[in-house]
């Protein structure tokens, strides 16, 4: 079985991705690693050379005229894609700011290895923790998919959906995947504060015009989490271990009362349905089989 990673990265030291935590944490399970990286300001491309002999760059232009849904994301995640060999039979995807813990990694491999020859299986579905404000908090509303495709098999016919979130394939089929007892690590909400800052103002023109940005993005020198701040909880787990250095060096403080969490009606629908009536009214942008 060959599995090859793949990603896509721009600009990374100055947003403040932990873009190499992301990498390293897959690199076990992967016979290669595909990375796209794009047209940067910065060194991100002498840092991505220097992870592990395992990695190929596809050097590319982003299209920054794309300013719809993200679109551009989909495109650069495609680019590595397609760089992946014929002979490989999972392709595993990992974005800049998502980190897989060592823990799950010998399961993540059985998987692969079960499912492999499966013609009916497409990919595999991961659970998602996303991390908010600190190292120490985790979302807990729906605004945070729950679930989403990270393994799939070396079909070209699959191509990255929309924002890069997910994947489709041949005419907008959704992928028939099965889930496996792995989590992802999303820490996109959690990066020194002026980084973040940088981010909202810049990513948000992949989404939105100029009008929106200044009528909707706060101007300021720092980013303030308190104000999206949503429900919180604990986060009482352990980190990866590529993680570990980052968690050490945060110099932000944010704190959140998870006593006071404000779940709206719909909210507290949707868990009650998941709860008691083995209801998931969430998202989904695939078919689990």
């Amino acid at each position: 079985m060959k599995v090859t990673g793949f990603s896509f990265i721009r600009n990374a030291r100055i947003y403040d991705y932990p873009v190499t935590e992301a990498i390293r944490s897959v690199l076990p399970v992967c016979d290669e690693f595909i990375v796209a990286v794009g047209n940067s300001v910065d060194d991100t491309l002498t840092l991505i050379k220097n992870i592990d002999p395992k990695i190929r760059i596809v050097e590319t232009i982003w299209d920054d005229t794309l300013r719809q849904g993200g679109e551009v994301l989909a495109k650069e995640t495609d680019k590595a894609f397609h760089a992946v060999s014929e002979d490989t039979d999972w392709c595993f995807y990992i974005q800049g700011d998502e980190v897989v813990h060592e823990k799950y990694l010998d399961n993540i491999r059985k998987e692969m290895e079960k499912w492999k020859d499966d013609a009916s299986v497409d990919g595999l579905l991961f659970h998602y923790l996303h991390f908010y404000g600190s190292y120490n908090y985790t979302g807990i509303s729906s605004a945070w998919y729950p679930k989403e495709v990270r393994i799939i098999k070396n079909n070209k016919r699959i191509y990255s959906y929309r924002d890069a979130q997910g994947f489709r394939k041949n005419q907008n089929e959704k992928l028939n995947v099965k889930l496996i007892d792995a989590y992802v690590y999303h820490y996109g909400w959690v990066r020194e504060p002026k980084a973040m800052q940088l981010k909202a103002e810049n990513f948000n023109k992949l989404w939105h015009d100029d009008s929106w940005i200044d009528k909707n993005i706060i101007k300021t020198e720092a980013y303030d989490y308190h104000q999206k701040a949503e429900a919180l909880r604990l986060f009482t787990d352990t980190h990866p271990a590529v993680m570990h250095d980052r968690v050490k060096a945060r110099n932000w403080d944010f704190d959140h009362d998870v006593t006071a969490n404000d779940l709206s009606f719909k909210e507290k629908f949707k868990k009650f349905a998941a709860n008691n009536l083995m209801l998931d009214l969430s998202y989904k942008n695939y078919k689990l089989i």
